[in-house]
């Protein structure tokens, strides 16, 4: 399935709000996921706004990012496994963070995330911060593709 060079986020949701990855969130994070083979890479840039100390990211934050990034990996994952042309709209059941050291905010962050199971309607992912080549953060999480009457279903 091919973005045509675009994030998932522009691709499949350019008016979605999230504070996380929504396009349209002037004053969110903005991430931008792209998949790279078995896995959906993002790369992001911390602001003065985002940290919690001078020149370390609030730890709030790499948790918002790794929650957007990860629930986007599990979307296009299914998308992908039922063979369809439009992710289906996942939500976050649950996931778990691990700060391992200080986020750097003054870097570029790279996080990734690929899938370690999955059943027709969930994905279990995990993912990770790292910056200046160090993992600072990881997690875990289910993310569950809902049905129509959630409050998510067809959110973008």
């Amino acid at each position: 399935m091919s973005t045509d060079g675009k994030s998932l986020q522009d691709t499949f949701a350019p008016n979605l709000a999230c504070f996380g990855c929504g396009p349209a969130n002037t004053q969110g994070l903005r991430i931008k996921s792209f998949v790279d083979g078995d896995r959906v890479v993002a790369t992001w840039q911390a602001q003065k706004h985002h940290e919690a100390y001078p020149g370390m990211l609030n730890g709030g934050i790499c948790g918002a990012l790794l929650d957007c990034h990860l629930n986007w990996a599990a979307a296009h994952y299914l998308m992908v496994k039922r063979g369809v042309s439009v992710p289906p709209c996942t939500v976050t059941a649950n996931y778990t963070v691990s700060l391992l050291r200080p986020t750097p905010s003054d870097k570029p962050l790279t996080i990734t995330a690929r899938i370690l199971e999955s059943t027709d309607d969930r994905a279990t992912v995990e993912g990770t911060i790292e910056a200046n080549g160090k993992v600072t953060a990881t997690c875990k999480g289910l993310f569950v593709a809902v049905k129509e009457g959630h409050p998510a279903f067809h959110r973008w």
